[in-house]
């Protein structure tokens, strides 16, 4: 059946994503009119809303409701707002954010599932977002472009170095740092030229990043 734009059942969608994020009005309508069934591989369909990180593949996951709706609600992106995702994964918070943003470009070290994403969001008419495939890992930085937001779908041991440089100035990280259970999600924010601030949100704990299970420290 074709992909299409339509809601989610009021119900789901208020006992499962509503209560956690205490989102504002265009993040909440983003979530609620984006069709997360349609990313949810076959076999997990009838967990396509619950509190778990659903796999894609033996190495990748979606992340959960909960934390799509709280890094949404701390990022606050803005329409006028360029993106920057690493890990495109199944697609979904990709085509959240594209009707947030002026555009995204997303990143996926495997290229099965970035071509599968592209696939959805194509049949979506999403236009404004550009999928790539790398190993972010090792460092990004195809272009001289610079972001206002940037979104890590995986959690990393430490940031560092040049990873801090792609963001404009007043542009914002979202990241789970920290390594076994201690993990924190950080919302770090370019106050300046030469200057960061970074706000800890909560404790988590997601998947560490491909490539950096074993190293200290992520220099993007």
């Amino acid at each position: 059946m074709p992909l299409k734009w339509r809601k989610v059942p009021s119900l789901i969608y208020y006992h499962q994503i509503r209560p956690w994020g205490g989102l504002n009005y265009i993040a909440n309508n983003a979530l609620r009119d984006t069709p997360r069934e349609d990313f949810v591989p076959e076999k997990y369909q009838n967990l396509a809303f619950a509190d778990i990180e659903i796999p894609l593949n033996s190495k990748a996951k979606m992340l959960s409701p909960k934390i799509e709706g709280r890094l949404l609600d701390a990022l606050n992106i803005k329409k006028n707002e360029t993106v920057l995702e690493v890990g495109t994964g199944s697609g979904y918070l990709t085509a959240v954010i594209s009707k947030l943003c002026k555009s995204i470009t997303s990143i996926e070290i495997d290229e099965a599932l970035s071509n599968a994403a592209q696939e959805k969001l194509t049949t979506l008419n999403i236009s404004n977002a550009q999928l790539e495939v790398g190993d972010a890992s090792k460092g990004w930085q195809r272009s001289n472009n610079f972001y206002d937001v940037v979104v890590i779908g995986a959690s990393v041991p430490k940031i560092t170095g040049r990873f801090f440089h792609l963001l404009n100035v007043g542009g914002r990280i979202f990241v789970v740092e920290g390594q076994g259970n201690a993990m924190h999600a950080k919302l770090i924010t370019r106050i300046s030229e030469h200057k960061w601030e970074t706000q800890s949100l909560f404790e988590t704990h997601l998947d560490t990043m491909q490539g950096l299970e074993s190293t200290k420290t992520f220099e993007f």
